[in-house]
């Protein structure tokens, strides 16, 4: 069933086990375009959130916001992570507590190997993975660790944009559209690599257009149409409910 859901309280309490992230009617501009529209949702340690809707719905947006990057600008609200307010923070204060974006664009840096990458990623305070331990998780990478980081495929760049944020200390991780344009057995890699996240407890929020393949790999699922979240719930109440899909995710 659907459900529309109003501003929940900084932090929300499911059972007996307290939000570890939450965010309180949220609102962002490009400008004066008013794109985050309120929204509200909190995720507990350990999950993983499907954050989901149509092309235009503010996803990304949101994912940005939550991030602290330049723009879109936060007009409102309040973002919480571990007890610890990240609404007044800059992007690198909010990296630093424990934030990491895997964007859609990957931004490998060019000219540098894929170890150079890993490296400099740990240059600041706190470092998270060891190298030799994402090399454990990431044997392509492995592989490749002396090759130029932009002439790696697609599917590969994905990885390492993923590996990047591992190798900070983060608490939680935002992918970005992690399957776009992949082929679909390198999207079958990714899947296992998101899983084995998962798996380690690595509280998470995919943003992602392949909706399927999200929820499958999700604990709950949030919906956003044009603004505001509509549906918050199991992952697997959209997996079972046609409607809904059809409604706002047209699947």
């Amino acid at each position: 069933m659907t459900r529309h859901v109003p501003a929940v309280p900084t932090v929300q309490r499911t059972g007996s086990d307290p939000a570890f992230f939450s965010c309180w009617d949220i609102h962002s501009y490009y400008g004066e375009s008013y794109i985050v529209q309120g929204v509200s949702f909190y995720i507990r340690e350990g999950e993983v959130l499907a954050l989901l809707g149509r092309n235009g719905a503010g996803k990304t947006s949101t994912l940005r916001s939550i991030a602290r990057v330049d723009s879109p600008q936060v007009t409102h609200g309040e973002i919480w992570l571990d007890h610890k307010p990240l609404h007044n923070m800059k992007s690198h204060e909010a990296a630093q507590s424990g934030v990491g974006l895997a964007p859609e664009d990957r931004r490998i840096i060019a000219g540098m190997t894929v170890e150079e990458n890993l490296i400099f990623s740990q240059i600041a305070p706190p470092v998270g993975w060891t190298i030799e331990r994402i090399y454990e998780h990431f044997p392509r990478l492995a592989e490749r660790r002396e090759q130029k980081a932009t002439t790696l495929s697609g599917g590969e760049q994905q990885m390492l944009a993923v590996a990047r944020a591992l190798a900070r200390d983060i608490k939680l991780l935002l992918l970005n559209e992690p399957y776009e344009g992949l082929a679909p057995v390198i999207v079958h890699e990714i899947e296992k690599i998101v899983d084995s996240i998962k798996e380690l407890g690595i509280t998470t929020i995919i943003v992602e257009q392949n909706a399927v393949a999200a929820l499958r790999l999700a604990d709950r699922a949030i919906i956003l149409d044009m603004g505001p979240v509509v549906f918050d719930g199991f992952a697997q109440e959209v997996l079972d409910n046609a409607d809904l899909r059809q409604q706002y995710l047209a699947i």
